[in-house]
């Protein structure tokens, strides 16, 4: 009764089949899906699992962990370092790169992820995800940290996972992004979304609105004309989602269009950005260009961006192409000092949203 259909095994071997490292790359995502499969079961028990709640413990971006993120995280590692595939991994729950055991063969790749992408929306039972990226490795050494500090141009494979009614992977090969879905009567996922493509327009946009007074004013900007719609200068009505997840609202946009926004603010001037660079914007963004849309910091391709440090953070937004590449126009015309002044009476001298002067 399953005949016919394309699982992901096979659609690795022929993605992949004249690429060098292929079949070692192929492995390590079967591997990855192994334990998208196992995590998947973990979260979709609920509080059956008794998994649910926070740690008293915090990873080393000074987040309180929830349960389910040190055990995705455990997952993901048993499921990967055994089978001399990977050369290391490293992972937002952990402050180093993980090192191999020493009884491990390495491989000639590095993996990179976040076990539990969204993992405070577990106790409310809304869509949460994995998301991963893999890196090649050259030589025969262990890899040191800087070996994972690489732009997001030269991975070799990406994907996420994605927890909710039906389990997705979603990944990409430098091929397009292609979507699978878990069948549980028999283990595996199944080609459904092959080729998936972003219009290049769209009337929806996700972004923080709590976050509007630390906004800059090139995203209030952007922000305000969507929601002034069709009596404003865009001459069309938008609406805004937020989940609280980037995997859900990525996913949403693959399947129909949209832009994603968590921009750069001034809430703590000591992060750039609130997004991980290396195991989030990197592999989302090749997802996101894969399947014909665009991802940007704002004033910089994502995929370019050089990396300095393992969980270094940076502003991301993403989507429909015309969108991103407007919002792009904004942050350029802003830092020339060529923008127009904003129209609203939200930005007046005596609104709580008033953009910050420029220095």
């Amino acid at each position: 009764m399953h005949l016919g259909r394309t699982t992901l095994s096979k659609f690795l071997i022929q993605q992949l089949r004249d690429t060098d490292g292929g079949n070692d790359l192929a492995a390590l995502l079967v591997d990855v899906a192994a334990a998208v499969k196992a995590i998947s079961a973990m979260t979709a028990k609920g509080a059956l699992s008794g998994f649910l709640g926070a740690l008293e413990s915090s990873n080393g971006q000074g987040e309180t962990q929830k349960k389910l993120d040190v055990l995705a995280n455990e997952i993901m590692l048993r499921s990967c370092d055994w089978g001399g595939l990977v050369a290391g991994m490293a992972s937002e729950e952990l402050d180093e790169p993980y090192e191999l055991p020493t009884d491990h063969a390495r491989g000639q790749y590095l993996l990179i992820f976040d076990p539990l992408d969204g993992s405070s929306n577990t106790d409310v039972n809304v869509s949460v995800g994995t998301i991963f990226s893999v890196l090649r490795h050259a030589g025969a050494q262990a890899p040191v940290g800087a070996d994972y500090l690489k732009p997001g141009r030269v991975q070799v494979a990406a994907g996420y996972a994605i927890y909710g009614p039906a389990t997705m992977l979603v990944l990409t090969v430098g091929k397009g992004t292609h979507g699978f879905t878990l069948d549980r009567e028999i283990g595996n996922f199944i080609l459904t979304h092959p080729n998936l493509t972003i219009p290049e327009d769209t009337s929806e946009f996700a972004i923080n609105t709590s976050n509007a007074r630390f906004w800059e004013a090139p995203v209030h900007r952007y922000v305000t004309e969507c929601q002034a719609g069709r009596t404003g200068d865009r001459r069309r009505d938008f609406n805004m989602r937020w989940i609280a997840s980037m995997v859900a609202e990525v996913h949403r946009i693959l399947m129909r269009g949209g832009v994603f926004m968590y921009p750069k603010d001034t809430k703590d001037p000591g992060k750039p950005g609130r997004l991980r660079l290396l195991y989030e914007a990197n592999p989302i963004g090749w997802l996101i260009e894969q399947a014909g849309g665009r991802a940007s910091t704002g004033r910089q391709r994502i995929l370019d961006v050089a990396p300095t440090a393992l969980h270094q953070r940076v502003p991301v937004i993403l989507g429909s192409r015309h969108e991103v590449e407007r919002i792009e126009r904004y942050h350029a015309e802003y830092d020339a000092g060529t923008d127009r002044p904003f129209e609203s009476p939200l930005f007046n001298e005596r609104s709580l949203f008033r953009p910050e002067a420029r220095v």
